[in-house]
């Protein structure tokens, strides 16, 4: 179901993106796949977070944090800081949360010594050049 949704997705037919991201959720749920629940939270979030839903988008992120932490999926838990992040400063205008989940991504990133923390170091300076307006 996960992957037909996210064709769908990729295609613009949010509806049945939705609806098949809404059934891998139940099914996930009835096999005790927690990090997949995880995921497809995640990526159900930023279908929300297109739609404007902004609320519901990070509603649902948060909830894959949760169960992130809940597995120990460190390197999930930086993108879906990032994507908070993000969510935050630019649709909400919450610099100080945005900036305080970003940080975080980062210090996880950093810590793996991935090549995404330079991104996230990029999303950090462009979030504090709008909070100075």
């Amino acid at each position: 179901m996960h992957p037909l949704a996210g064709i769908y997705a990729n295609q613009g037919e949010v509806a049945k993106a939705i609806a098949f991201y809404e059934q891998s959720l139940e099914l996930q749920e009835k096999i005790g796949n927690v990090q997949g629940k995880a995921a497809t939270l995640h990526q159900l979030a930023g279908i929300y977070a297109d739609l404007g839903e902004v609320a519901k988008a990070i509603a649902l992120y948060e909830q894959s944090l949760e169960l992130k932490e809940k597995i120990g999926d460190v390197r999930g838990k930086a993108a879906t800081f990032a994507m908070l992040g993000q969510l935050l400063a630019h649709k909400k205008g919450d610099f100080d949360k945005a900036l305080n989940y970003l940080q975080q991504s980062l210090d996880i990133l950093q810590h793996l010594r991935s090549p995404e923390a330079e991104t996230v170091r990029r999303i950090i300076a462009e979030v504090q050049r709008m909070a100075d307006g």
